[in-house]
């Protein structure tokens, strides 16, 4: 894979935020969907949620702002915007399952060709314990999308036919960004919205290991 183009993590989280619209109340995951808050277009207001009892999260403080009793929750310390409030643990919950949220953005590591999500803990060193809110994220969430590296440090694609790891939530992936390409969950399977790679789709295949589809629209 030495002749691939791939996108940096930032610029996947660049990405992704070009296509969260004005106005949107949105939950970020731990780890690579948190860089996404950092790119959202000056001219458009987006209201982050995170489910340990925040709503207008904002980004990270400099380091002479740590207030290590306001953190999201991945336990990195954050800041409130302006209109932004604190609440109970269950009422941030009661908003997720009430589908409040437009969007949730969560990492992966493997989302299957019909949309299934496997993110749970897999007894790795440096990975964050436990499912947390992932699954009420999951479902609960309008329109949930994934953001992740497309291959693993040992070479294993994330997008699987079938998932091998615990699954999080069953067919709620509704579009995945990785660094190579982005594609949508469809009835007929995985359809290229956007191809980074500079692979042809019959390469991109055989990378990938599941079949691939032309953007139809």
């Amino acid at each position: 894979m030495t002749n691939v183009n791939r996108l940096s993590r930032q610029e996947l989280a660049q990405r992704v935020a070009q296509d969260i619209p004005d106005g949107a109340y949105v939950n970020l995951g731990i780890g690579l969907p948190t860089l996404v808050s950092e790119h959202i277009p000056s001219n458009r207001e987006v209201i982050f949620h995170s489910e340990n009892g925040i709503l207008g999260m904002g980004p990270a403080p400099s380091a002479a702002d740590v207030d290590w009793d306001l953190v999201n929750a991945g336990k990195q310390p954050v800041t409130l915007v302006r209109g932004g409030s604190y609440f109970h643990h269950a009422d941030s919950f009661a908003m997720v399952r009430g589908r409040h949220l437009d969007l949730t953005v969560l990492g992966a590591y493997q989302v299957s060709v019909n949309g299934d999500l496997a993110n749970w803990h897999v007894d790795q060193a440096g990975t964050v314990p436990g499912v947390g809110g992932a699954m009420d994220l999951a479902i609960g969430a309008k329109r949930t999308v994934v953001v992740m590296e497309l291959f693993t440090r040992e070479g294993k694609c994330k997008i699987v036919q079938d998932c091998s790891y615990p699954i999080t939530a069953i067919g709620c992936v509704n579009r995945v960004y990785t660094d190579m390409l982005v594609v949508d969950v469809t009835h007929r399977g995985l359809e290229i919205v956007e191809n980074f790679s500079g692979l042809t789709l019959l390469d991109l295949e055989k990378l990938v290991g599941v079949e691939l589809y032309r953007r139809t629209r």
